[in-house]
């Protein structure tokens, strides 16, 4: 990873588009959609689930000119949180609501539209300018107004046992690896205190800064407080974090926000909706140095353990059996 010839790659981050279509205007992506590597959606491309809707969302993404198109579920993509489902089915139908939206997602609308729906772990990806880069996803949130995909306040989903804060409880299933494993940290909530802020306060989670903090990964990008839309540079050090810039958005221009690897995050809160649910905040373009052989090592040269590590084949995720941490 380090010493590595680097290659810059271009990403364009969204979030909470909510059916947005290019139909309406104004259009906060403008008249012509840049060309780009690699586009993320943290999630919620609905606003109430269902299979209509989704079918909308994904004709959305499959405009994007981009080679890799990745994205992942939210709080309001509800049918696709199988827990969640099962625990309300008396207000809903049935399970095959769960089962018709994964197979919308996961099937030939999203092959059709190009894209890859992200479930919760870490993936690899090697693009044909030859970078390379890992990249940890997750839907969940703090739980709020019983939305999908949300956890306690009390609950850890991203730090493993050892490093999990007094009083609080590890749920991990796929903990953030720690530096230097992971390059782009993609959740639909925000960090604690970072682009977190709303009428209900800063509603971000600490358990995740803490992670990210410990991840210190490239980018870390997500959504879900609409207000909070905006670019910080965070710097990590030993005693304490901090932003050590902001960023306005140059869009249709890419964010020239280059950074030191390892000591400075670019975080990004991508939401497209604003308060009121109007589409007026621009998506972000975004360069990023990324090397080209970021593989380290070999899968005999892992620790065994639960495995949570992806490697994507075409628009197939597979689970392989090893872990990057000991």
């Amino acid at each position: 990873m380090f010493g590595s010839p680097s290659v810059p790659t271009n990403f364009l981050v969204i979030s909470d588009t909510h059916n947005f279509e290019f139909e309406e205007k104004p259009s906060p992506f403008g008249s012509t959609l840049p060309k780009v590597d690699v586009l993320l959606h943290c999630g919620n491309l609905t606003h109430n689930a269902g299979s209509s809707s989704y079918m909308k969302a994904l004709r959305f993404l499959g405009e994007f000119d981009a080679e890799l198109k990745l994205f992942m579920a939210g709080s309001h993509d509800s049918d696709l949180d199988e827990e969640y489902w099962k625990a309300r089915l008396a207000d809903f139908d049935t399970m095959e609501d769960h089962k018709r939206a994964l197979a919308d997602v996961k099937g030939e609308l999203a092959a059709a539209a190009g894209v890859t729906c992200l479930e919760e772990g870490n993936y690899y990806f090697k693009l044909k300018n030859g970078a390379s880069f890992w990249l940890y996803a997750s839907p969940y949130s703090p739980a709020a107004s019983d939305r999908a995909f949300g956890y306690e306040q009390n609950e850890d989903r991203f730090n493993g046992p050892s490093p999990v804060a007094d009083g609080i409880t590890s749920i991990a299933e796929h903990r953030i690896e720690s530096f230097p494993l992971v390059d782009i940290v993609m959740t639909h909530g925000p960090p604690k205190k970072i682009l977190d802020a709303c009428s209900g306060g800063n509603v971000g989670c600490e358990h995740l800064l803490r992670a990210v903090g410990r991840a210190r990964p490239r980018m870390h990008c997500f959504g879900r407080v609409h207000e909070g839309n905006g670019l910080e540079v965070m710097g990590w050090d030993t005693e304490k974090h901090q932003p050590v810039g902001y960023r306005g958005n140059p869009y249709p221009s890419s964010t020239g926000s280059p950074i030191q690897y390892g000591k400075e995050t670019l975080m990004v809160n991508a939401a497209v909706m604003d308060a009121k649910n109007r589409p007026v905040n621009s998506p972000w373009l975004i360069s990023l140095e990324l090397p080209t052989n970021n593989f380290p090592g070999t899968p005999p040269h892992f620790v065994n353990g639960p495995g949570n590590m992806w490697i994507l084949h075409g628009h197939t995720a597979v689970e392989l059996p090893f872990s990057l941490q000991s």
